[in-house]
């Protein structure tokens, strides 16, 4: 794979981890829906974090851990990324 494109996938999953970060943190402090600032990272994270929401058990305990799931899985691509 040439660099330019293993550089573009390591930005993009940095610029995804920023944006679940940026959720989280609103999301411990009361999301604001009329922040553009929220409302970019939601519409930038839903898509991914949604299905993976549906499958995980856990709904009823009031906690998300689809955010971290997917940071898990993020942080694997980078490091595969990094290594090649």
């Amino acid at each position: 794979m040439s660099p330019f494109i293993i550089n573009l996938l390591l930005i993009v999953a940095y610029a995804f981890l920023i944006a679940i970060l940026v959720r989280v943190v609103f999301s411990w402090i009361g999301p604001s829906y009329s922040n553009p600032l929220y409302r970019m990272s939601y519409q930038l994270t839903e898509p991914i974090l949604a299905p993976i929401r549906n499958v995980l058990p856990g709904g009823s305990m009031g906690m998300d851990f689809s955010p971290m799931v997917v940071t898990v899985v993020l942080l694997l691509l980078i490091s595969f990324l990094k290594g090649l």
